[in-house]
């Protein structure tokens, strides 16, 4: 796919919508941290139920290790990998208050530094919360990318690379949103809505559908 093509999808998502952001709710940029920290092998929708209840009582890290590993895996029990993840939180709020007085660190190597935090949850959190111009590849985007031919790669890794060299500056802080979610609600992993998709007679895959 050539750079005019990339261009002009973007200027379609961006067109569609100007101002887009994560549909994880969250308050500050703790609260950011643990739901996607949450969301591995989750949905936004799951993670949302269990954070409402669980953020009125935690705003920041001090806030978790006094609600305790009990009182966490109460909240968020409906959530895959509860067990593991309440660990990781707990371990991670620890190393938080320690190491940063209770903030979030605006750093990759810090971010990747806390148990639980992977470079996909570091990219969101910088992208994010403090606006670095990073592209976190998730199972949405790798497929995205792939199908399209926007940043084709066998691995997460590859894509990410290939959409931070390939990818227009102007449109790098909001590409990983508006990825996601056009993987999300209409280039679906069994059934793509090409039909209705506003980048078809751009994208390159060659099995489109009409729904």
């Amino acid at each position: 796919m050539n750079k005019l093509k990339r261009c002009e999808i973007f200027t379609r998502l961006r067109r569609e919508n100007p101002q887009p952001t994560t549909e994880l709710e969250y308050a500050n940029p703790y609260q950011l941290l643990v739901a996607v920290t949450l969301s591995a092998q989750a949905t936004d929708v799951g993670v949302n139920k269990a954070t409402r209840g669980l953020f009125k009582k935690v705003r920041r890290p001090q806030d978790l290790l006094k609600l305790g590993e009990a009182g966490l895996k109460s909240h968020i029990r409906t959530i895959g990998l509860f067990n593991t993840k309440a660990r990781n939180l707990l371990a991670a709020a620890k190393l938080l208050v320690e190491n940063h007085e209770g903030e979030v660190p605006d750093s990759r190597a810090a971010l990747e530094a806390l148990p639980g935090v992977g470079r996909k949850t570091a990219n969101v959190v910088l992208n994010t919360a403090f606006g670095h111009p990073t592209i976190a590849v998730d199972t949405h985007i790798f497929r995205v990318c792939n199908r399209t031919g926007i940043a084709p790669g066998k691995n997460v890794t590859e894509v990410e690379r290939r959409l931070e060299r390939c990818v227009p500056a102007e449109f790098r802080q909001n590409a990983h949103h508006w990825l996601i979610l056009h993987g999300r609600y209409t280039c679906l992993a069994r059934t793509p809505r090409c039909g209705s998709c506003i980048i078809e007679d751009l994208c390159e895959f060659r099995h489109k559908t009409e729904v």
